[in-house]
């Protein structure tokens, strides 16, 4: 599988398992994705999951379902917190799979 990308189950992110890969200078995983079921809006909408060192499957992350201001159009941001990592997830280079998501990194804001 191509890095910086994560392969849902189906193109209904929201209700979608996925796995992906997020490679940087600093860190390399491989992910998995499963859907949260929460009638809280603030919940995301998967927990994001990685290996630790001796291989266990532990929570890392998540993604949220986020809404655009200008157009409204529907996106989704991926957080992994140990690392400090945002991204946005988009549709991938040259696909039209819109189950194959390209994971699309951006630094922190800038504080004031």
């Amino acid at each position: 599988m191509t890095t910086n990308c994560i392969k849902f189950t189906s193109a209904d992110i929201e209700a979608a398992k996925g796995v992906g890969s997020i490679s940087t200078l600093t860190f390399d995983l491989d992910i998995t994705v499963e859907p949260v079921a929460s009638t809280n809006p603030m919940a995301p909408t998967h927990r994001v999951l990685g290996r630790s060192p001796r291989g266990k499957l532990v929570e890392c992350g998540g993604i949220w379902k986020k809404q655009n201001k200008e157009t409204g159009a529907d996106y989704y941001t991926l957080t992994i917190r140990d690392h400090g990592f945002n991204a946005n997830l988009g549709k991938a280079a040259n696909q039209d799979d819109l189950s194959l998501q390209a994971v699309i990194p951006w630094g922190p804001k800038d504080a004031a």
